[in-house]
């Protein structure tokens, strides 16, 4: 049994291109296409793979795109458990600008998941004898899924005694934070929706990630600021760190999969959270050399770490 499982009940079939210009109406010419393994779990467990960690990737998958997934994790090594639905595995498009820079993403919502697929999911998830360490459970829930199926998984891994990672949004996310996590991941936008709240300056967002620590909804929180980097609280302080700057930037996808990826693996080498951080943040810059879903590469992430500046910007919760 793999040590670390990621969970992704809406994978796609990436296809990345590019163009000279993104307008309306006309044709556009298209360069090369490249093709990549999607989905949140996905990227996550290829980058863990990547730093040598024993993941496994689950996945829900159906039809012709769902295959190819198959296919393009298998190509890449990393150890896969694909449990088969009745519906199409969705397929994503990005198109890089290149007068621009510009990355145009199309993000399709993925196949009508039936309840028996995905109570059969989380019955191999509760059959698991050992109990892997990590669950990380991100992307969307495709339609069918109900709204509290991370919470159920949460219900599992503190049975299981697993630690339970969402990277997720919406009430499926607030859902899971009801039922209580080890790390959740959201973005800037995602915490103003969980809070209600505009956090609109840096003491606000630090103070909203605390609360959900000080309440019991998950025992870390990274939040994800953007160019502006990201902030992780704990019981014992709360550190941020900026962004690195980048001049060859391509794109974003995926930038959010290899920082989550990047925290989780430094996490269970035993990194304290500030070193996670640093980890987390090398590798999110890293994704940004590549276009598409090509993800980062560990010798990127040990080229950056060394130029990730931490610093603690607050007290533990119980200071």
């Amino acid at each position: 049994m793999s040590a670390l499982i990621t969970l992704t009940l809406n994978p796609a079939l990436d296809l990345a291109t590019s163009a000279e210009r993104v307008t309306p109406t006309h044709k556009l010419r298209c360069g090369p296409v490249c093709r990549h393994p999607g989905g949140g779990g996905v990227n996550v467990a290829r980058v863990l793979h990547r730093l040598g960690a024993p993941v496994q990737a689950w996945m829900l998958t159906g039809g012709t795109a769902g295959a190819q997934v198959q296919h393009l994790l298998q190509a890449e090594g990393v150890a896969t458990r694909a449990l088969p639905i009745a519906g199409d595995t969705r397929e994503n498009f990005s198109v890089v600008e290149t007068a621009t820079g510009q990355e145009f993403r199309f993000v399709l919502p993925g196949p009508t998941v039936q309840a028996t697929e995905w109570q059969a999911l989380l019955d191999a998830l509760a059959a698991q004898d050992p109990a892997p360490r990590w669950w990380v459970a991100s992307g969307s829930l495709p339609p069918g899924v109900p709204d509290d199926f991370y919470a159920r998984m949460a219900a599992l891994a503190q049975a299981q005694g697993s630690r339970l990672v969402v990277d997720s949004s919406g009430p499926a996310l607030a859902a899971a934070l009801q039922a209580g996590v080890y790390l959740v991941k959201p973005s800037l936008r995602e915490l103003r929706d969980l809070t209600g709240l505009p956090l609109q300056e840096a003491p606000a967002w630090r103070a909203a990630a605390q609360s959900l620590v000080q309440r019991g909804a998950a025992t870390l929180v990274a939040v994800s600021l953007g160019e502006q980097g990201a902030v992780l609280a704990t019981q014992g302080g709360v550190w941020e760190a900026p962004a690195l700057p980048l001049s060859a930037a391509t794109g974003t996808t995926g930038a959010g999969d290899c920082f989550l990826a990047a925290l989780t693996w430094a996490l269970d080498q035993g990194e304290a959270p500030p070193e996670a951080l640093r980890w987390a943040m090398a590798a999110g810059a890293a994704a940004l050399l590549h276009p598409g879903t090509a993800l980062a590469q560990a010798a990127e992430l040990q080229a950056l770490r060394p130029q990730v500046r931490v610093k603690a910007v607050g007290d533990g919760l119980g200071a």
